[in-house]
C-alpha cells in the first residue's frame, strides 16, 4: 500500500526543511482536554489527536465540541501546519521551530505525524507564531546552501 503523503519525498536535511517550511494556520480554534479512562467519548466525536497517558486520554478537539461536552479545557490553540513534508527521522527541526518561538516568548506544542508537523500555539499568538515561522523559514532560504 501506498502511503498518503507520495508522491512527495521526504525531507531530512534540516536547512531544506526550514527553507520549506510554508507554516499554515488553519482555520477555527483547538483545544486540549483530558478525559477520565472510559469516559464515553468514542463515537461522539472525532477528535484532530489522542495521547493516552496513565492519568486519562488527552484529545485535541475544536473548541465548540469540548465546549458543548463540557469538558475542561486545559489549552486554546491556534493549529498551524508546517506544510513541507518532514522525514520522521529528521533531526533538529522540532529544536529549531521551538527554539525560534521560545525567543519570542511563544509556547509551543508539537505533533509530529506521517508527512508534516502541527503546532498548537496560544490562540492570541497565533499571528506572532506565523511571523516567527515566515523569519526562520527566511532564514533557512538565507543559509542553505546548494551543492554546484
Amino acid at each position: 500500500m501506498e502511503s498518503p503523503c507520495s508522491p512527495s519525498t521526504p525531507v531530512s536535511d534540516l536547512q531544506a526543511l526550514l527553507a520549506s517550511l510554508e507554516p499554515t494556520l488553519q482555520d477555527g480554534m483547538y483545544v486540549f482536554a483530558s478525559l477520565p479512562a472510559g469516559s464515553g467519548w468514542l463515537g461522539v466525536v472525532e477528535p484532530l489527536a489522542t495521547f493516552r497517558e496513565r492519568e486519562g486520554l488527552s484529545v485535541v478537539v475544536e473548541a465548540s465540541v469540548a465546549e458543548a461536552a463540557g469538558w475542561p479545557v486545559l489549552f486554546r490553540a491556534a493549529w498551524i501546519t508546517l506544510s513541507v513534508h518532514s522525514d520522521l527521522h529528521a533531526v533538529g527541526l522540532t529544536a529549531a521551530v521551538s527554539t525560534a518561538l521560545t525567543e519570542a516568548g511563544i509556547s509551543c506544542n508539537m505533533v509530529a505525524a506521517a508527512c508534516h508537523d502541527h503546532l498548537f500555539v496560544p490562540w492570541d499568538a497565533r499571528q506572532a507564531s506565523l511571523e516567527v515561522l515566515h523569519a526562520l523559514q527566511r532564514e533557512g532560504s538565507a543559509r542553505r546552501v546548494v551543492p554546484a
